[in-house]
């Protein structure tokens, strides 16, 4: 069995007085490059933050390039037991990350968890991504042509000029993408519960459309073609007590339909955009 690549970088104690206007003195910031197995093909990045924000770009190089920074926190130290009177010459959470490399699939973990992550990779024009953070920042995916997997907790989701199919879903924060093509063949689903949802794709792009804002409104201006049959009642039993639910998703077809882009939230508007 081939044995995956493995490569390493760990920085606890240096810290760049240079590079880029963003990082502070006393921030980290190291760079990975990892070959890929086929540079001919398509390949696969996997990468997921507890803290922080990741900027994925495509471009026209064959191997993926990931600048990795983490800021030092200005807060004064706390006093530790048993060192009344010393000085703390080690340094805790520094810049670990690590990457593997097996038939064109990159996966970059990293064992930091209190500090915040600053992740700008670069891969291959066509390349699908599982990406997603949790907590203190952002994602942004932009130039990428592949099978995007999206995910966010307390932050923004923006995917720019990208083109394929997307699964998008974020809780606290906007949903933004702006696609050049479409991949006919693949449903698609963007989703928040307390944000916007906004959608742009191409003109000729045929998909049928499944909408729903709790709490906001939805606009577009393609000529949707609106299903206006009568909400269906969805009727469920337990312990002897009985529920019923009206299906009020907005449903129609867009320049004769094709495969389904889902649309979901609860606060917040959504906005399906015809590109310019």
């Amino acid at each position: 069995m081939k044995t995956p690549r493995i490569i390493a970088l760990a920085a606890f104690a240096v810290f760049t007085t240079f590079s880029a206007p963003l990082l502070a003195q006393g921030d980290l910031k190291e760079q990975l490059t990892i070959p890929l197995s086929d540079p001919a093909k398509p390949g696969t990045l996997k990468v997921h933050l507890i803290r922080g924000s990741i900027r994925v770009t495509g471009y026209s190089g064959n191997q993926v390039v990931i600048d990795a920074s983490t800021k030092q926190s200005d807060k004064p130290e706390k006093p530790r037991e048993n060192a009344e009177g010393m000085r703390r010459i080690s340094k805790n959470g520094g810049l670990d990350i690590s990457a593997t490399e097996e038939n064109n699939v990159v996966n970059v973990s990293s064992k930091l968890f209190n500090s915040h992550m600053e992740l700008n990779i670069k891969v291959p024009a066509k390349f699908s991504l599982n990406v997603g953070t949790i907590n203190e920042g952002d994602v942004w995916v932009e130039n990428v042509d592949g099978v995007l997997e999206i995910t966010n907790v307390n932050g923004d989701i923006r995917l720019t000029n990208i083109s394929g199919s997307a699964v998008a879903n974020t809780v606290n924060g906007l949903l933004k993408a702006n696609f050049k093509t479409i991949d006919p063949k693949s449903p698609m689903a963007f989703s928040t519960l307390n944000g916007n949802v906004d959608v742009t794709l191409p003109p000729t792009a045929k998909f049928d459309l499944k909408l729903k804002s709790d709490q906001g409104d939805i606009y577009s201006d393609f000529d949707v073609d609106i299903d206006k049959s009568v909400p269906q009642a969805t009727r469920t039993a337990k312990d002897g007590m009985y529920k019923v639910s009206i299906d009020d998703w907005v449903k129609g077809k867009v320049n004769g339909g094709g495969s389904e882009i889902m649309m979901k939230n609860m606060n917040g508007n959504i906005y399906v955009r015809k590109a310019k």
